[in-house]
């Protein structure tokens, strides 16, 4: 099977060809080293959007790749697609962990603020990034995954309804209104 170098970040996928390299990834390693090439920072980025620290995101990213390794078998080409049931994989090793463990605070915004920025802006920025965090930590657990998704996986309204099971439409509607009432929350200052 020819199979091609992996996509850049946010590159349309080939939606026949991730289905028929998941089918040859049931007998053939190479098939699934492709498909982690392919996925691998995208998995990473939602951990890490999710609230994961660097190294948990690491240590959850191996897990979610190898339970599907092990499942690779209960991929069912022609539906949702590789990445919303990789995804999906990732969301419940996030979950099981942090049932296991006490939340942690999200990253810093100090490693999100560009070197050489004024201090005083970098300042205002990691206020502003705590603000947001408290912010999306009191949101329910649907809300959070659906902005993980989005913004940290880069996934359309339909792939992240097929990760956290509503229509594209609630979904739209999901992000839409969370969105906002951030938005609002943070004009209020809360």
């Amino acid at each position: 099977m020819e199979i091609s170098q992996p996509r850049p970040s946010g590159a349309a996928v080939d939606q026949g060809l991730e289905d028929r390299v998941a089918i040859e990834a049931r007998r053939d390693k190479a098939a699934f080293t492709w498909l982690y090439e392919q996925h691998v920072e995208r998995v990473f980025r939602y951990l890490r959007g999710r609230g994961a620290n660097e190294d948990e995101a690491t240590e959850l990213t191996a897990v979610t790749f190898e339970r599907a390794f092990r499942h690779v078998d209960r991929y069912r080409p022609g539906q949702a697609g590789f990445a919303p049931w990789l995804l999906a994989i990732a969301r419940n090793a996030f979950i099981d962990e942090r049932r296991r463990r006490r939340p942690q605070p999200l990253a810093e915004a100090e490693t999100l603020v560009a070197s050489g920025s004024d201090p005083e802006e970098a300042a205002i920025a990691a206020e502003d990034h705590r603000r947001l965090a408290a912010l999306v930590a009191r949101l329910p657990d649907v809300q959070r995954d659906a902005l993980a998704l989005r913004f940290a996986a880069g996934l359309s309204s339909r792939d992240i309804g097929a990760v956290i099971g509503k229509s594209e439409a609630a979904t739209k509607k999901l992000l839409t209104r969370t969105i906002a009432a951030l938005k609002e929350d943070l004009n209020r200052g809360a």
